[in-house]
């Protein structure tokens, strides 16, 4: 039991043929959140790998509760994928005296949020970081098994209390079929107030082969979010453009990590479908995957690609850090205002790509 609820498996038999890489299996955390834990594939020449940089179940269970039995809620989006709802990234606010709360406000409304992330220099302010479900229990869930695979169901009731500018009832959906794995979320406004909604996910994938200098990073954005510094990460309202600069990924190529990451990307390009498009290649293993987000309201991808570690955190969100700061007048901070009664829609697809290249030129063309 994690977070008071069984982790739900999805799980499907490989193809006869073995030729092409193929999703098995797909963990996921109702008790925390419908967190996707772990992704399991197929891969022509490795046979089956986690894609997920997580522990196994047992180590998570414990790195969840704290030294005193207390809910580690940052656990959640330190492993596997978390889901995040009413917002992505980081808000600041007014810093409560106890330390473990701030008040942030809105259109002239204030709510009270945990300071999960606190100040770790001096002078800096505690935040609340990636939205108020980390730990949530799913009020209901539904699988459902097909001939190309299985999905599962989740819906979550989360009162404002406080908390947050409404009441919401949120629908997480995940599904695994041989050659994609979507993760749906459906945010709908039931109390009587209207609100600011943000979405996102925070997928740590593994770099298989070891070697972030091979890996292919394709993002298609013109900019990214400056940063007072990268201790406190806070966002000065400036983009700076990454043309010219090693955080240019756009080309379809992709382009290889050659120092670390931890940058809001902005100014998505779309495709023709009006999706966006990004992922990576991992040539030395053979490990590519393309993720695409169908929301219209996904305006940031956030990359955090620590050096010395052998992972990549793609995260599309629909809000910019600190979507209620000052530093935002005069742009659109990604937050969807929802009317009670309204809903919004959040949705994301990852499919693998071909099988093992031998070096980034010859792997280029297949990202």
């Amino acid at each position: 039991m994690i977070g008071g609820q069984r982790p739900v498996v999805l799980h499907r038999e490989v193809s006869g043929s073995l030729e092409q890489p193929e999703f098995v299996s797909v963990t996921i955390l109702p008790g925390r959140g419908m967190n996707v834990f772990q992704i399991n594939a197929y891969l022509p020449g490795r046979g089956q790998v986690d894609l997920m940089a997580s522990p196994s179940l047992e180590d998570a269970a414990e790195q969840f509760n704290g030294k005193n039995g207390e809910e580690n809620l940052n656990a959640s989006f330190m492993m596997g994928g978390a889901f995040l709802f009413p917002f992505a990234n980081r808000i600041l606010g007014h810093a409560m005296p106890d330390g473990k709360s701030i008040v942030a406000t809105w259109d002239g409304r204030t709510v009270t949020l945990p300071a999960n992330w606190p100040a770790r220099t001096p002078g800096a302010a505690p935040q609340a970081l990636h939205g108020l479900i980390l730990a949530a229990k799913a009020a209901s869930l539904t699988e459902q098994i097909n001939r190309n695979g299985a999905s599962v169901r989740a819906t979550y009731d989360l009162p404002a209390q406080g908390r947050w500018f409404s009441d919401n009832r949120l629908e997480i959906e995940v599904t695994l079929e041989p050659h994609a794995v979507t993760a749906q979320l459906t945010a709908t406004n039931t109390g009587n107030e209207s609100e600011p909604v943000g979405m996102g996910w925070h997928p740590y994938f593994k770099i298989l082969g070891n070697d972030r200098e091979e890996t292919l990073l394709q993002i298609p954005a013109e900019a990214r979010a400056a940063v007072n510094n990268p201790q406190q990460m806070l966002p000065t309202g400036k983009l700076i453009p990454v043309e010219g600069t090693a955080f240019d990924f756009r080309s379809s190529e992709g382009a290889p990590l050659t120092g670390s990451l931890n940058d809001t990307f902005l100014g998505l390009k779309h495709d023709a479908a009006g999706n966006i498009n990004c992922g990576f290649s991992d040539p030395r293993s053979g490990y590519r995957l393309r993720m695409t987000a169908f929301s219209q309201h996904v305006q940031a991808f956030v990359a955090y690609a620590p050096m010395g570690q052998p992972l990549i955190v793609l995260e599309p969100q629909f809000n910019v850090p600190n979507p209620f700061g000052p530093e935002w007048a005069g742009h659109d901070n990604g937050m969807v205002i929802l009317a009670p009664g309204e809903q919004v829609h959040w949705k994301v697809r990852l499919e693998l790509g071909a099988p093992a290249r031998t070096s980034i030129a010859s792997s280029h063309k297949d990202l």
